[in-house]
């Protein structure tokens, strides 16, 4: 029974619909983990006999969305040569568009419940940026949350209220918080409203790591100075890795995300805008540009203040980079079709010819 399975498990998230989904497996004689870090094609696994260093190469494919990466449930053949055998199908996963911006995502963490988005206060608040970190947050099936850090850097009352009432602005149905990592405060605010599997997503410097020791307990995660011109720092962390909260859940750190293209995010976008796509609603014609159509709502709204014209700007922005990522996937998904036919057709050509000389 569910009851009786190690704790060791539990505690990193196992649940009765994941044993059930691996009766199969059990029943091949493979165990149940969890990926904590993937590297050079090898994976750390934390299973109820403790973390195993299994090959990664039995589920590797030409889809790089689809390889094992931290946060993902695996089956796993131990003895001599441990490996993981499958994955279990995931119930959440963070996809961005890949480092090389071809048609194939990059997923950056998997099974995860909550997305904690830091953002530092040190610098101005990039409300583009956090727009688009939301997008891929809504996207994953994850609960976004805003974690402002280094909130000591606003000593105006006033203006602090100001930044958090713009980021809620941006941030429609996500809960927004403010911490000062450093001194605690806040900190106790943020563990109520972090729960399951929390990732950890932010620009380098943002104060991802010091957040996360914060909410540990302890210092487990490097941390480093950041640049004053900027507020950007160095990659202190390198790798994404699963560590479990003295509170319950498990707690992923991510390495800083320089560049986060969105990938097939259109949930995502309706989600980050729903202020918008409400408005929208609205507007005389179905399918208004919100540009220079009579009876525009999204217009009317930018004219009474009610939105601001940079926030239909950043939509814009963003949904024209998602259908270019869509079409450029389309693209591929043609093309793999085609020489998918190409070698049948090869084949029935020369079967053709030696039916011919048999004759």
């Amino acid at each position: 029974m569910f009851s009786a399975f190690p704790q060791v498990l539990v505690a990193y998230g196992w649940s009765e619909d994941l044993e059930h989904a691996f009766a199969p497996h059990r029943e091949a004689g493979l165990v149940p983990g969890r990926v904590a870090v993937v590297d050079r094609g090898r994976c750390d696994v934390i299973t109820e006999d403790g973390v195993l260093r299994a090959d990664t190469a039995p589920v590797v494919t030409d889809d790089p969305s689809s390889m094992p990466c931290t946060g993902d449930w695996a089956a796993v053949r131990t003895g001599e040569h441990p490996a993981v055998m499958a994955l279990l199908p995931r119930r959440t996963a963070i996809v961005r568009a890949s480092v090389g911006r071809d048609s194939h995502g990059q997923v950056l963490a998997a099974n995860v419940d909550t997305v904690a988005i830091t953002v530092s206060l040190e610098v101005e608040v990039d409300l583009g940026r956090l727009e688009r970190l939301l997008a891929l947050a809504w996207e994953s099936g994850a609960r976004p949350v805003v974690v402002l850090t280094k909130a000591d850097h606003l000593a105006d009352p006033a203006e602090l209220d100001a930044v958090v009432a713009d980021v809620a602005a941006a941030a429609p149905g996500a809960d927004v918080v403010t911490v000062r990592p450093l001194t605690g405060e806040g900190v106790d605010v943020v563990a109520a409203v972090l729960s399951g599997t929390i990732v950890l997503v932010g620009q380098s410097g943002a104060g991802k790591s010091t957040l996360g020791n914060a909410l540990l307990g302890e210092d487990r995660l490097a941390t480093g100075a950041v640049r004053a011109g900027d507020g950007k720092g160095r990659h202190t962390t390198v790798r994404r890795e699963l560590l479990p909260l003295p509170s319950g859940g498990v707690l992923i750190d991510t390495p800083g995300l320089r560049g986060v293209g969105l990938f097939d995010a259109e949930e995502g976008l309706q989600q980050t805008f729903s202020d918008i796509e409400e408005l929208a609603a609205g507007c005389r014609f179905g399918d208004c540009a919100h540009d220079t159509e009579p009876d525009c709502a999204v217009q009317a709204a930018i004219t009474d203040g009610t939105l601001p014209e940079r926030r239909l700007r950043s939509y814009r922005k963003l949904l024209k980079e998602n259908e270019w990522i869509a079409a450029r996937s389309d693209a591929r998904l043609r093309a793999e079709q085609t020489n998918r036919w190409k070698v049948i057709h090869k084949a029935q050509r020369q079967a053709y010819k030696l039916r011919g000389r048999d004759r």
